[in-house]
């Protein structure tokens, strides 16, 4: 096992980043056991729902008896889970394991997240839940056309922004604008708040062509492990944002009757390739260092150069 300059009194957080099915929860287990055991905080935004499971592609039993997670499995989908609720819950976290570690990762594909964890977030105003569920209702009921629309009505300077492809940034702007009256480009200071250790981030990198066939397979995988039965337990909480997650929708969209099986499969691959995508934009405008999956000499390297 190997263990980098153990008694360093600098506190280093490991970002263990990059698209969906890349292979980020296994580098992570790996270079957990190469720095003695250091925590695992996820910095998904689905893979903490209790309720959810295969189509989060959640870390199985066997890889969390691997390594110490945390922030999986740990909510429920009725509860309210956002960037600032993460922020707080990892920094909490992070903050405890630095007494007893001089490591923690932080592995996951939700850049906000991580965003957020690292360098804090701008102070938003709290958010009408009532309206967050009016806006989430709708946009399942109408789609990514229908948001793109309202968005450039009612937040023109956010629309500007290019962001006009990520749903999640089109509900978070609109939410914003009908809870405020502000558009969420207001709030945004860009000032990188304080913290009390070092981070190094990793972003795990593959050709394009290798990315998207192991998208693929992942998909007719989870559908083999029971993604449909999983998503016919959660038909209660349809309306909850939680549920407005690929591999999610789409089948949802096959137990309503509007398309075949197959064509719900098909789109879920789709979907998820376009997700892939997004998250390598995302990635690629931070301070991330490219590297392959589960290249631990290069990883250990730089931690090492870091600490110098």
């Amino acid at each position: 096992m190997i263990v980098l300059n153990d008694h360093t009194k600098n506190k280093i957080a490991i970002v263990i980043a990059g698209p969906t099915g890349i292979g980020k929860t296994q580098t992570a287990i790996h270079l957990s056991r190469a720095l003695k055991s250091a925590p695992i905080i996820s910095a998904d935004s689905r893979q903490c729902y209790k309720e959810m499971s295969i189509g989060v592609a959640r870390p199985s039993a066997d890889e969390l008896l691997q390594a110490p997670h945390y922030f999986i499995a740990s909510h429920s989908v009725t509860d309210i889970v956002n960037a600032g609720v993460f922020e707080q819950y990892a920094l909490q976290l992070a903050t405890d394991f630095f007494k007893t570690h001089n490591y923690v990762i932080v592995c996951g594909g939700t850049g906000l997240y991580i965003d957020a964890f690292c360098n804090g977030l701008d102070d938003v105003p709290p958010v009408d839940e009532a309206i967050r569920e009016k806006i989430n209702r709708l946009y399942t009921h109408n789609g990514l056309a229908w948001l793109q629309q309202e968005v450039s009505v009612k937040d023109p300077l956010f629309f500007a922004s290019g962001e006009i492809k990520n749903p999640h940034r089109l509900l978070r702007a609109l939410e914003v604008m009908e809870s405020t009256g502000k558009s969420i480009t207001q709030y945004r200071t860009n000032i990188q708040q304080p913290r009390a250790f070092q981070a190094i981030k990793f972003c795990l990198q593959l050709p394009r062509e290798v990315l998207y066939e192991r998208i693929n397979t992942r998909v007719n995988k989870m559908m083999e492990q029971g993604l449909l039965n999983e998503v016919q337990q959660l038909l209660p909480y349809r309306h909850l944002k939680a549920l407005n997650t690929v591999g999610y929708a789409e089948l949802l969209d096959y137990l309503d009757n509007n398309i075949s099986l197959q064509q719900a499969v098909d789109k879920i691959k789709q979907h998820t390739r376009n997700y892939a995508k997004r998250q390598i934009t995302w990635f690629s405008k931070g301070k991330y260092i490219p590297v392959q999956p589960e290249d631990m000499s290069f990883i250990l390297g730089q931690i090492k150069e870091m600490e110098g």
